[in-house]
């Protein structure tokens, strides 16, 4: 499939890659690019800080940055460009808006492709057009159903038992 994750290595957070993947590819089939490619990088304060540094003179750690391989019209079946999420950063802003880390994580993938087919939000028409659509690619990308344990579905051995196995 088109979109590839990379986790940077001993984040404290954890998000799986094959679901950011899955999201990564409903967001592009969702905006008409099921070919292109998209980079997702999931790395921690530390590098987001640097690259932000570096890329956009702002000397803090920032959520989600998008480096875009072309700034004009993108290619339906070529690289979009990298999206760079921080799960530190991701994680403090789900525990203040009180939902899951994946949840935040697929906001801020969404925010981000935004970014890398044109959209902005400098202004405020172009910021509310942008909240607009991020939330609407959001509900394109579904989270999978987490099934839920049930209490008293394993039977428990008796003491002084060993499992066969």
């Amino acid at each position: 499939m088109p979109t590839l994750v990379t986790r940077k290595r001993n984040l404290k957070h954890s998000v799986p890659a094959r679901l950011v993947t899955r999201l990564g590819n409903a967001m592009l089939a969702a905006l008409e690019l099921p070919e292109a490619e998209l980079s997702v990088l999931l790395t921690d304060d530390r590098e987001i800080h640097e690259l932000n540094r570096a890329h956009r003179q702002k000397d803090k750690p920032t959520d989600v940055l998008a480096f875009a391989m072309d700034e004009n019209v993108p290619d339906p079946a070529g690289i979009l460009g990298d999206v760079v999420i921080s799960l530190d950063t991701a994680d403090r802003q789900a525990r203040a808006r009180r939902r899951p880390l994946l949840e935040e994580v697929r906001f801020l993938l969404a925010h981000g492709v935004l970014h890398l087919i044109g959209y902005d939000h400098a202004e405020a028409e172009e910021k509310r057009e942008m909240v607009a659509l991020t939330r609407r690619l959001v509900r394109l990308a579904p989270l999978p159903e987490v099934p839920l344990r049930r209490p008293g579905l394993r039977r428990k051995l008796p003491k002084g038992s060993k499992k066969s196995g």
